[in-house]
């Protein structure tokens, strides 16, 4: 995500070094990919607990490592793919590098077709049980749909047509499985009453328009389940520590896009312009913010924070020159 949101802005040589680390660090044929690595491509991030740190605020535990790093989740396969087709789209690649890309590609899609109907920790990597979330099935649907294109830019075309096959099959199940009729909205996973803010990226990825009416219906549920004091939740229900009691800040950025593509701009512009109020003195987010206080909590700065922030404004600013260039045309 922080690739993609860099490639916009053109840092094409930070993309192009991550792509060169993510090569590195694919593990051989039937090797699982892990959804973490360290910053030097280690593969073990064993979890400590440093019970002599009381931590900020007597936050405990204080820890080191992360536990995470041994997690199923399955929207990596999407996440990574996205960036992949990104490369191809973008750069004039040698024929070793596109080789090798492409055999991370037929990997990646074996993979996704072992695993997608399985079930994960999910984007918020829960420590509880697995389910089958709706973000991971359509992160999955994402990976199959950026493989065709891939195949297709490639002009490996059969390979095209039997993926295609999958990607319809993958998401046939989401709109069937994940949709609440009674909420309308797709719920947080399959069968499930409780919404979940990750359910507005499907049509950032590219799964359903925002003029499909099964988003515009998800990001008004969303909207009135989630949202309190102008902030958003990511989820409502318990999770591995209790009811979440503070915004998750990402989330609220993800609202304010979806609202403005289903065409509440104005709101989406106030909220925007509140939340900017809410950062730091340097204008950076934290992970959370309180409620009732907007004080900033959790992880600082957070990169997922940043990432959406900077989406959102040229989200909201393209769409600020498209209408005055369209108002200079019509005065022309």
């Amino acid at each position: 995500m922080v690739i993609k949101v860099m490639t916009e802005l053109g840092h094409l040589n930070m993309a192009g070094r991550y792509l060169k680390f993510i090569n590195q660090i694919i593990p051989d044929k039937d090797e699982k990919i892990q959804i973490m690595y360290g910053i030097n491509g280690e593969r073990k991030l064993t979890e400590t607990v440093l019970n002599h740190f009381e931590g900020y605020e007597k936050s405990a535990p204080v820890r080191i490592g992360n536990a995470a790093y041994k997690q199923k989740q399955n929207d990596i396969y999407g996440i990574l793919m996205d960036v992949f087709y990104q490369h191809f789209v973008l750069y004039n690649i040698s024929l070793d590098q596109s080789e090798e890309l492409w055999t991370i590609v037929r990997s990646i899609v074996k993979i996704v077709e072992k695993n997608w109907e399985k079930p994960d920790r999910g984007i918020w990597e829960l420590r509880t049980e697995q389910k089958h979330f709706t973000f991971s099935k359509v992160l999955c649907w994402t990976a199959i749909d950026r493989a065709v294109k891939i195949a297709r830019l490639v002009n490996m075309d059969s390979y095209a047509m039997k993926w295609k096959t999958l990607r319809d099959k993958i998401k046939s199940d989401i709109i069937k499985k994940a949709w609440n009729e009674e909420l309308q909205a797709f719920t947080q996973y399959y069968g499930s009453t409780d919404l979940d803010a990750s359910t507005l990226l499907i049509e950032s990825y590219g799964f359903l328009p925002a003029s499909d009416e099964r988003f515009v219906k998800t990001v008004q549920a969303t909207k009135k389940h989630l949202m309190h004091n102008g902030l958003m939740y990511r989820y409502k229900n318990k999770d591995d520590f209790g009811l979440p009691t503070s915004s998750f800040t990402i989330c609220t950025f993800w609202m304010i896009n979806s609202m403005f593509k289903i065409g509440e701009k104005e709101e989406a512009r106030e909220m925007f312009d509140k939340l900017l109020s809410y950062s730091n003195h340097l204008g950076l987010f934290s992970e959370d913010i309180d409620f009732e206080s907007k004080r900033l909590l959790g992880n600082f700065p957070q990169a997922y924070s940043h990432l959406a922030l900077i989406e959102t404004a040229i989200n909201l600013s393209d769409a600020q020159v498209s209408a005055d260039q369209d108002l200079l045309d019509e005065i022309h």
